[in-house]
């Protein structure tokens, strides 16, 4: 059996951290996913998704995700149900995400312009926050200059022996 989705949108609103009795951080925003086609009257229409996030990875979404902001999230899909003050019993469906990635820097966004797909985002992806039993699974941009690090004006790339893995 296999449970998995992954998601590419934008966040409808901020991200709302909030911690549990027991001090475990939870965020929770919703995605604004387009659909490929478009409606009767020729317009777009997209889904609004529910996504929550724990511990390290919901204080870091907290922190750098805002309203608008291009993002990927990767994770499994959750039903469940409680019942209401009026005792009738309510079902949410969500995506319990382990892995986010910001697709745009703020700078862009900020600016209006949308990065063209060959610029490295500003900020890193994060992972983690669940048990899949890939660890803490961060990823770390190590170029701060925000630039293309295989770009070289056709000239060759120096490569020695012990850069290689094999």
């Amino acid at each position: 059996m296999l449970n998995r989705i992954i998601l590419i949108g934008r966040l409808t609103r901020d991200p709302e951290l909030r911690y549990t009795p027991a001090g475990v951080a939870v965020t929770q925003f919703t995605l604004a996913v387009d659909r490929n086609f478009t409606g009767q009257n020729g317009e777009r229409e997209a889904d609004f998704i529910p996504v929550v996030t724990w511990r390290q990875l919901a204080e870091t979404c907290a922190n750098y995700l805002r309203k608008g902001r291009l993002t990927a999230v990767e994770g499994r899909i959750q039903v469940r149900n409680y019942e209401n003050n009026e005792g009738k019993r309510v079902y949410v469906t969500e995506v319990i995400a382990d892995n986010v990635r910001f697709l745009e820097s703020s700078q862009n966004r900020e600016g209006g312009n949308a990065p063209s797909s060959g610029n490295v985002p500003e900020e890193p992806s994060y992972g983690g926050g669940g048990n899949s039993g890939r660890g803490n699974n961060n990823n770390f941009s190590r170029n701060n200059n925000n630039q293309d690090p295989f770009s070289g004006d056709g000239k060759p790339i120096d490569i020695s022996d012990d850069d290689l893995p094999f």
